[in-house]
């Protein structure tokens, strides 16, 4: 039987997980956005890595789905710009639309999901 103190610690430590995955999700996010302010894909690959070895812990409770949530996420805007990288040497201004199209939506993503963090709530796909 679980103890309800080891589950209420392991949500707790979870939590934090999820918003120090999303805070560095977001800085990557908001300075791709905006003009100037570039942040390393350094942190994003910190929040990667800590989704990818803490996921397994947040099996069977809510917070599963933000894991999957970030991890998708991330892997998708890999995907998304690798495909529209070559617009950058072709076509300046398709490249630059794209890559802020990309950027908008995966900010989209961490501010929903931080959201529904904050509420306590699964992501609902």
């Amino acid at each position: 039987m679980t103890d309800p103190i080891d589950s209420v610690e392991r949500e707790r430590s979870l939590k934090s997980i999820g918003v120090v995955s999303y805070l560095l999700h977001s800085i990557v996010a908001v300075g791709a956005v905006v003009p100037g302010v570039q942040a390393s894909v350094v942190l994003l690959l910190i929040a990667f890595v800590l989704d990818l070895v803490k996921k397994d812990d947040a099996a069977g409770s809510w917070q599963e789905s933000h894991f999957r949530w970030r991890i998708r996420s991330v892997v998708w805007a890999m995907v998304l710009y690798g495909v529209t990288f070559p617009l950058w040497f072709l076509f300046f201004l398709p490249g630059m639309v794209a890559w802020a199209l990309i950027s908008i939506w995966f900010l989209y993503r961490i501010v929903r999901g931080w959201i529904n963090l904050n509420a306590n709530r699964p992501i609902q796909s």
